[in-house]
């Protein structure tokens, strides 16, 4: 991998996008790489996932400019679409996935953060959705995912305006989770990501299951999916460890994932 970089550490996945010389900023190998990358994850070796951008100035600051400025119709619509269906792979990972923030998140980059399930924030962050001003559209989710996160109202001034916000205007409107200092953001991620891994693995992800059916169903259709992954929790040698726990008043057995 050129531009990705994947390690585990107490069964959380770290992908770091790792081309600090353009800010990060995704170019057709990036994208490839990272579809590449999410493919490897197995729930089995990891509980939840941490994407982040190298060094101190970018998360992501949008997509590559320079690669994108001559496209034709047919090729843009063609980039949409495979960013789209890497982003929409990572977001339907079974396991959660938290985006640590650590400065710029601009287009594409502020799109893959909405990709995930929970966003933590640099202080230095600053995010937008600046299409507009190119003469271009969101192409990779940013028209689809703000909304449902922040309402439409505000949604819609970002994307209309494309005006760029700080991290704690970002935490206002429920953009992101929480904001930390720059030099423990990946520190406190981390710490978030593990109290998740250190749950029983099979409940947070039918948990994650369960929210994202409610997205793209109907309320009667997440309801009855909610009450199915329920019931399964139950044939879990970890519910039955963690109930009778629970009942003699001990604390349970680490979680075995089984």
């Amino acid at each position: 991998m050129q531009y990705i970089k994947y390690e585990k550490r107490d069964q959380v996945g770290i992908i770091t996008i790792d081309r600090q010389e353009a800010l990060n900023a995704l170019n057709n190998e990036m994208i490839d790489e990272l579809g590449k990358v999410i493919d490897t994850i197995s729930p089995e070796e990891v509980r939840c996932v941490i994407i982040t951008g190298a060094g101190n100035k970018a998360f992501v600051a949008g997509a590559d400019i320079g690669s994108m400025q001559y496209m034709s119709k047919e090729e843009a619509a063609e980039w949409s679409r495979c960013g789209n269906a890497v982003f929409r792979k990572l977001e339907r990972l079974c396991v959660p996935v938290i985006a640590a923030i650590n400065g710029y998140a601009f287009g594409g980059g502020c799109e893959l953060a909405l990709a995930c399930d929970i966003r933590i924030a640099s202080e230095n962050a600053i995010l937008a959705q600046p299409e507009v001003s190119l003469g271009i559209t969101a192409g990779f989710g940013g028209t689809q995912r703000l909304p449902k996160l922040i309402g439409y109202g505000q949604a819609k001034e970002l994307l209309y305006t494309g005006s760029r916000i700080d991290a704690a205007e970002a935490y206002r409107i429920g953009l992101v989770n929480k904001i930390f200092p720059l030099e423990s953001l990946l520190e406190e991620t981390f710490k978030i990501a593990k109290k998740i891994a250190d749950n029983a693995p099979i409940s947070v992800r039918a948990t994650k299951k369960a929210i994202d059916a409610c997205m793209d169903s109907s309320v009667d259709e997440g309801l009855e999916t909610e009450a199915v992954l329920f019931g399964d929790c139950f044939e879990t040698a970890d519910q039955k460890n963690a109930m009778s726990a629970f009942m003699e008043k001990k604390k349970p057995d680490p979680f075995i994932n089984r």
